[in-house]
């Protein structure tokens, strides 16, 4: 199974930590695809969102941090898997 994990990094400087945090709650035979591996500067918001869209295209299922609805690329991100009818889990 491979899982995207999505929720706030702008802001977050402790980002990198949560996002580890969460993914050791999977499965071990899990494959995880999160943002918080990407660059934190030299790219504009459309760019990291046509990653984490390509991300979230190649995931079986996107699991969303709790504070998800504090993050704008999250939100969005929320409305694209509802779109495509991606499968979605609430953490």
């Amino acid at each position: 199974m491979k899982i995207y994990i999505a929720g706030k990094i702008t802001g977050d400087k402790n980002y990198k930590a949560k996002f580890t945090r969460v993914a050791h709650k999977f499965r071990t035979t899990d494959t995880i695809i999160t943002p918080s591996v990407l660059p934190e500067r030299g790219m504009s918001k459309a760019d990291y969102m046509r990653i984490c869209f390509a991300m979230i295209d190649s995931a079986d299922k996107v699991a969303f941090i709790q504070d998800w609805r504090d993050s704008p690329g999250a939100t969005v991100e929320h409305g694209y898997c509802r779109y495509i009818g991606k499968p979605i889990i609430y953490l």
